[in-house]
């Protein structure tokens, strides 16, 4: 047993890849996408054929120019998202425009035009995911939207008040960001060298994550999310679920060592905390400097993809 099959026994491993390609290849369960997955397939030639479904699509839409570009790149996260759902069991999840991130309505109304292009080709709304950025405004709109059967994937998640907001709000899964966390604490020279993972920032902040959910028995999922290295999974065996790219599946799957469940659900009491208020949330978040720089830095640089998507798709349209 290589060790992609041998997690697969503590955790359902999700592609996060828009290349359907390492889909088929790996066979997750389910699969994540964003802006930056997306446009990287739109440059591709074998994904040529969604794009101009999209543009056809958004000609027929008809509107301004404007118009046409929000409708044509829609389009083309919606067919990327179908074509996954082919060859996954489960669930595809479709990102909300970045640029969104701080306005609940805009971020409900998209929600739902995304929900509602799928379900127009007959795809149920329990095989989608719409992810959102945890903000505030994100984690509101994702509890107005799990009121009305439309599940919620929070991305772009680095502190703990982030985790315990979306816990309260009832939402359906978090990604917390284990990647980036590193990447930030490495950059300022922060880390153990050589390389523990126990001592990573990234691992420490989703062991505290997945250990509070369980005592305190919410139901939100946690999707450790945003690998650097295989070292990184390993230590996160038996969180719920778990996102990895096509170069880290590949390494899973060519290694063979044992690997052993690392986070185990709680047996503690049961109770939940009250809700944190939008003050309260504001402040805990603040008070981590890795967490406000990230989310604010993940918020543009997919606001920065979704531009470039729409750029290529303009002179089509």
């Amino acid at each position: 047993m290589n060790q992609l099959e041998a997690l697969k026994q503590f955790t359902t491993v999700v592609a996060d890849s828009g290349d359907i390609e390492s889909v088929r290849k790996y066979r997750p369960e389910d699969a994540t996408t964003n802006p930056s997955l997306i446009l990287n397939a739109a440059c591709l030639e074998s994904y040529q054929h969604l794009i101009k479904d999209a543009i056809d699509y958004a000609k027929k839409q008809g509107g301004n120019k404007k118009t046409k570009i929000i409708n044509a790149s829609d389009k083309v996260a919606i067919n990327l998202g179908i074509e996954i759902l082919k060859n996954i069991p489960g669930r595809v999840s479709t990102e909300v425009d970045a640029r969104f991130s701080f306005d609940r309505g805009m971020c409900v109304t998209k929600a739902e035009k995304l929900v509602r292009l799928y379900e127009e080709h007959g795809i149920d709304r329990s095989r989608i995911l719409i992810k959102l950025a945890s903000t505030w405004e994100g984690i509101k709109a994702a509890e107005e939207l799990e009121k009305n059967d439309i599940h919620c994937n929070m991305t772009l998640l680095f502190s703990f008040a982030q985790a315990r907001a979306c816990a309260e709000a009832g939402v359906f899964l978090i990604s917390p960001f284990v990647g980036r966390i590193y990447d930030w604490y490495n950059n300022r020279k922060l880390l153990l060298e050589p390389y523990v993972a126990d001592e990573d920032p990234g691992i420490k902040s989703v062991h505290r994550i997945y250990h509070y959910y369980k005592k305190h028995r919410y139901n939100t999922i946690i999707m450790g999310a945003s690998f650097r290295k295989v070292e990184q999974i390993l230590a996160l065996s038996g969180c719920d679920r778990l996102t990895i790219s096509p170069h880290l599946l590949e390494q899973l799957q060519s290694r063979s060592e044992p690997i052993e469940r690392n986070l185990k659900p709680s047996t503690e009491g049961f109770y939940q905390p009250a809700p944190l208020s939008e003050a309260a949330f504001r402040w805990e978040h603040n008070q981590d400097p890795m967490a406000v720089e990230k989310l604010s830095e993940g918020i543009r640089q997919f606001a920065v993809d979704q531009q470039k998507l729409e750029h290529m798709l303009m002179s089509s349209l």
